[in-house]
């Protein structure tokens, strides 16, 4: 099974959303824009948020398995792919990539 390099490209934050339909949370995420994470196989690394992995997860696996490709030509680099979280308030854009070698 292969490695598979989880980069956090981009955090959004919608304010508008979550002033009129979000209880408020102090400690929402902890990720960072250019974390990176490396899942052996489909094991989720430590210290990554379940809530995305549970997002996130089903690429891993393709991924890790060798499947590429998805939707056709969606990415440029067909051992890759652009998933962001669950999280409708504050969505996390993450690259996963295949890692032949490391």
């Amino acid at each position: 099974m292969k490695k598979v390099r989880i980069t956090v490209m981009k955090i959004a934050e919608y304010k508008d959303l979550m002033e009129e339909y979000e209880n408020p949370i102090e400690h929402a995420c902890d990720m960072k824009e250019g974390q990176v994470f490396i899942a052996p196989g489909w094991e989720k690394p430590k210290g990554f948020c379940q809530s995305a992995w549970d997002s996130i997860s089903p690429f891993v696996m393709t991924l890790a398995c060798g499947g590429e490709d998805f939707y056709n030509g969606w990415m440029k680099n067909k051992k890759s792919a652009m998933i962001s979280c669950n999280d409708g308030f504050r969505p996390v854009s993450f690259l996963l990539e295949t890692i032949d070698k490391e």
